[in-house]
């Protein structure tokens, strides 16, 4: 009598599954670095706000992937390469068996959720000082469906037309995080135009130690985004996390040459930013390209994007954290580079120019980095003006010359560190900081 054969039920493998957890906890410790390196980088008026912004985040874009997003971004495709479906909303059917390859799919919808949030929060830095909260508790989430959702489908869902049909490349997240949230600060700048005294009044980081914390924990943070990305603890996962690191020093170091040879100091504010400049390039080529291609990305971000930083003053649109200069800026240089150095033995088939396959992928990544970008702009650009006519998005001239923590938040980061500026506060503003005060 022959013995039936019988089938193992596929399960999860416990080390791609406890790699990924540790991944997902790193990626949303992104958020609170944002805030951290944000909140350095304002003055210290409006610095609580600019933390409640990335904070908000956290709450928001959860909200609205748990109920659609996820399902939305990684659903089967219904809308030819557009959109996935509303299959799996409010997370039906994805019980703690279902399975994502190696590791549960729960993990990996949460682990995708983390870089949702942190590229809404991304967003805020090239608004800040001068929107209103209420206008940003109603963007948030909307663009979230709108925009993130849409491109993070095009680039990672199944059926996604720029990685299934176009054949353009990103591992971590150049096109839906970097270009997307670039483009996105871009048209808020020019739907809330610029704040009161831009080029005019020195508006200089308050707390640089704060600022090179927030870039230290992004940094950290990083390892998680890209070497998670891989989805497995393996190879892969063990070249992107070097490639990581190494484009961040790169980034660190070309920043700081620029620095030296245009100004004569390399300064704190540049080193922090040439570490995240090179970081975010590498972001989508972290598992295409070779060591040696890690290092150029990382360089060519520093070098440029300390050029970038200062177009908004020829351009006049102010980018108050240099979103448009470092993300932007920052995610093409490392999505276009993909079709300079992409090696088939990280790849498996793909070949950048510079490895003899020719101008083919670089047009790929050509079109997808346009496409994005446009993308992005015009509906955050629609979005903006709608809630811009409905409820006003720019703060009120006096809460923004005052400070957007004592007139929305009715706190203060430092003791008198907003009356210490000598703005003027309305009676209205004294009272309900006198009345919170007292009820501590």
């Amino acid at each position: 009598m022959e013995t039936p054969v019988t089938f193992a039920a596929p399960h999860a493998d416990t080390g791609d599954t406890a790699w990924l957890l540790a991944a997902t906890a790193l990626v949303l410790l992104m958020t609170p670095g944002l805030a951290l390196f944000y909140g350095g980088m304002v003055r210290t008026k409006s610095v609580l706000n600019m933390l409640m912004m990335s904070f908000v985040s956290i709450a928001l874009v959860t909200v609205v992937w748990l109920a659609a997003g996820y399902s939305l971004a990684f659903g089967d495709d219904v809308g030819g390469g557009l959109i996935g479906g509303l299959k799996q909303a409010g997370m039906a059917g994805l019980g703690p068996d279902s399975l994502h390859g190696t590791v549960p799919t729960l993990l990996f919808a949460t682990f995708q959720l983390t870089f949702a949030i942190i590229t809404a929060a991304l967003v805020s830095g090239a608004i800040a000082d001068r929107a209103k909260f209420a206008a940003w508790l109603v963007f948030v989430p909307v663009w979230a469906l709108l925009v993130y959702v849409p491109v993070a489908h095009w680039v990672w869902g199944p059926g996604g037309w720029i990685m299934a049909h176009l054949g353009a490349l990103d591992f971590a997240g150049g096109l839906p995080v970097e270009i997307t949230s670039g483009a996105s600060g871009l048209a808020l700048c020019l739907v809330l135009g610029p704040r009161l005294g831009f080029k005019k009044d020195a508006m200089r980081p308050h707390n640089l130690p704060m600022v090179v914390l927030g870039a230290g924990l992004l940094w950290f943070g990083w390892f998680g985004f890209n070497a998670g990305s891989a989805l497995g603890a393996n190879g892969l996962a063990a070249a992107a996390f070097l490639n990581t690191l190494a484009a961040g020093c790169t980034g660190l170091l070309g920043w700081l040459f620029v620095e030296q040879k245009r100004d004569g100091h390399p300064t704190t504010l540049g080193a922090a930013s040439g570490a995240v400049a090179g970081l975010v390039a590498i972001t989508p080529s972290c598992g295409t390209v070779s060591l040696l291609g890690a290092l150029v990305v990382g360089l060519a971000a520093g070098v440029v994007c300390s050029y970038a930083v200062g177009w908004k003053f020829k351009l006049n649109y102010d980018d108050s954290l240099d979103v448009v200069g470092v993300h932007l800026v920052g995610g093409v240089i490392g999505t276009l580079l993909i079709g300079v150095f992409a090696e088939k033995a990280m790849t498996g088939s793909a070949e950048g120019l510079l490895y003899g396959g020719g101008l083919a992928q670089l047009g790929k990544q050509l079109v997808a980095v346009v496409a994005v970008a446009a993308y992005a702009f015009l509906v955050t650009f629609g979005l903006a003006k709608l809630i811009d006519k409905v409820m006003g998005f720019r703060a009120d001239e006096e809460h923004e010359h005052t400070g957007l923590d004592l007139t929305v938040h009715a706190e203060t980061a430092y003791d008198h560190g907003v009356l210490g500026h000598g703005a003027p506060v309305s009676s209205s503003v004294l009272s309900s900081t006198q009345k919170v005060q007292s009820q501590a």
